[in-house]
C-alpha cells in the first residue's frame, strides 16, 4: 500500500457514483434548455463590478463548454477569460506552469485580482493556483469538483489518467492534502447528490468564514455549468464586494434548487 492509498484508507474509502446515476448524467441536456427558457429572471442577478473572471473547464471539455456560464456573467457586467488551452486532457503537475502563466498574465493586463470559476477538473486547477498565487486571487467558485476525501471515488478515475499520465496515487501528499484544505481566500463549492460522475462528498469544502457548499438539487455532473440555479449562484457570489464574504441567500429565483444549509453535506 503506497502513502496515499495509506492515506485515502484513512480518511475512509468511497464508492463512485451507481451506473444509475452515472446513466442519468444525460439529463444535462435538459438543464440547458431550461436555462435557456429561464433566461429572463437569470439576468435579474446581482451585476458584476468588471473584475476578471477566469473560467477553467472540465476534464476532456474546452472552452466550449464554458461558453454559456461566460457570456452569463459577462452580460452581468463580469469580464470573462477563457482558458484558451483546447481540450483539458489534465493533470495537475503538467498543467501548473501553464496556467500560473494565464493568471499572471489575466493579473497584469486588468491590474485587478483575478476570480476562478473552475468545472470538475477545473476546480482542482483553480484551488490549485489560489495556493501558490493568493495575491493574484480574489475568489474561487467550483462546480462538481471532488477535491477532498476518497478523491479516487470517481468514474473518470481511469479516463483522467490515461489521458494526463498522472495517477491519483502518485501524487504529492502534501498538495492532495492543501487542495482539501482551507483556501487563503473565499470559496464556493457548488455540488449536486445527483452526481453522476464524481462521489458528492469529495465535493464538500470544509465551511468556515470564508468558505461554504451550496447544493444545486438535481443537477447533474455534465450539466451542472449550464444548470440556471448554478448559474445564478456563481453570479451572487463573483458579485460580492473584494475582501468581503456573506453566505449564499438561497432566496431568489431558484431558491427550490437550493437545499437548505443544514442539509448540506448531511
Amino acid at each position: 500500500m503506497t502513502a496515499n492509498e495509506s492515506h485515502l484508507a484513512e480518511k475512509g474509502r468511497l464508492r463512485p457514483p451507481n451506473l444509475g446515476l452515472f446513466l442519468a448524467e444525460g439529463r444535462g441536456v435538459f438543464e440547458l434548455n431550461a436555462t435557456l427558457l429561464m433566461a429572463p429572471a437569470l439576468l435579474t442577478a446581482p451585476r458584476g463590478d468588471g473584475h476578471p473572471v477566469l473560467v477553467l473547464p472540465g476534464l476532456l471539455a474546452s472552452d466550449v463548454s464554458t461558453l454559456i456560464l461566460r457570456r452569463y456573467l459577462d452580460l452581468l457586467g463580469f469580464s470573462t477569460h477563457p482558458w484558451g488551452f483546447g481540450r483539458n486532457t489534465g493533470g495537475v503537475y503538467s498543467m501548473r506552469d501553464k496556467l500560473g502563466k494565464l493568471l499572471a498574465s489575466v493579473h497584469a493586463a486588468t491590474g485587478r485580482k483575478v476570480s476562478l470559476v473552475g468545472w470538475s477538473l477545473g476546480g482542482i486547477y483553480a484551488r490549485d493556483l489560489a495556493l501558490r498565487m493568493p495575491d493574484m486571487v480574489r475568489y474561487v467558485v467550483t462546480l462538481g469538483t471532488p477535491f477532498a476525501g476518497d478523491i479516487t471515488a470517481t468514474n473518470a478515475k481511469r479516463v483522467y489518467e490515461m489521458v494526463s499520465g498522472e495517477t491519483i496515487e502518485e501524487a504529492d501528499m502534501k498538495d492532495i492534502q492543501s487542495l482539501a484544505g482551507d483556501l487563503p481566500v473565499p470559496t464556493s463549492s457548488l455540488f449536486t447528490r445527483a452526481d453522476g460522475i464524481v462521489n458528492w462528498r469529495t465535493c464538500l469544502v470544509r465551511e468556515n468564514d470564508t468558505a461554504e457548499n451550496i447544493e444545486i438539487s438535481l443537477a447533474s455532473h455534465i450539466g451542472i455549468g449550464v444548470n440556471a440555479a448554478a448559474l445564478w449562484a456563481v453570479a451572487d457570489r463573483l458579485a460580492q464586494r473584494e475582501g468581503e464574504f456573506h453566505p449564499f441567500d438561497r432566496s431568489g429565483p431558484f431558491a427550490l434548487a437550493y437545499a437548505r444549509p443544514e442539509k448540506v453535506g448531511a
